[in-house]
């Protein structure tokens, strides 16, 4: 079964070169810290993971990163879509760089699968190859190791995750209890590439059979 990709649309952005100190300190910004860069998403997994990629491109740090309640569907507005996330940098150029490095990864990289021609039924099984310091800190490993993320529907994504966790030498580094803000469920394994790779393609496998046959136990 071939999936097609969902892609997630950059809703909105901006820049603050100089943050005013009142909201610095609500972030609790480091000295040195004095831009931030914003921007709303439509799926907030793929917001994440591309926060994570702009750790790695430019001298940026993850300040703020929250996923929605019930999903785009129901945003508060057109340009609120899934998912906020604020990077802080030293200047407006490093957060410039980080920016573009979430849009890059938003439009051509990360992407959510489709299980059902409607697009309705989706799963999530991206493999980081290298992680940055936020998916790091999340995750509680080191810097520049790999990472497999995984989301799916509830049912579908515990199911997936005991597959996952099977197919080859990985661990649980985060779980992600169904319902999640988005109603969705999963978690973060990590070990080598080959073996988040793995465990990837086996969470998807798994999924793919309960989306053919739902009620075959």
């Amino acid at each position: 079964m071939e999936l097609q990709p969902i892609r997630a649309e950059v809703l909105a952005v901006r820049m603050i070169p100089n943050v005013d100190e009142a909201l610095a300190e609500q972030f609790k910004l480091k000295p040195g810290q004095r831009s931030l860069g914003m921007i709303t998403t439509t799926i907030d997994d793929v917001g994440y993971t591309a926060l994570d990629e702009a750790t790695k491109r430019a001298e940026v740090e993850v300040v703020y990163a929250r996923s929605f309640y019930a999903g785009a569907a129901h945003a508060s507005g057109p340009l609120s879509g899934e998912f906020i996330g604020i990077i802080a940098g030293p200047n407006p150029d490093e957060v410039a760089s980080g920016i573009e490095a979430i849009e890059n990864t938003i439009r051509y990289d990360a992407y959510f699968e489709a299980l059902n021609d409607e697009g309705t039924h989706t799963l999530y099984a991206h493999v980081v190859a290298r992680t940055g310091s936020y998916l790091s800190k999340v995750a509680g490993i080191n810097e520049g190791e790999p990472l497999a993320y995984l989301i799916a529907p509830p049912l579908e994504a515990m199911y997936g995750l005991d597959a996952a966790l099977k197919a080859a030498d990985v661990k649980l580094a985060a779980f992600y209890g169904p319902p999640s803000e988005t109603n969705f469920g999963g978690g973060l394994l990590t070990g080598t590439q080959s073996a988040c790779q793995a465990a990837a393609a086996a969470f998807r496998d798994s999924i793919i059979q309960i989306a053919r046959q739902p009620l075959v136990w």
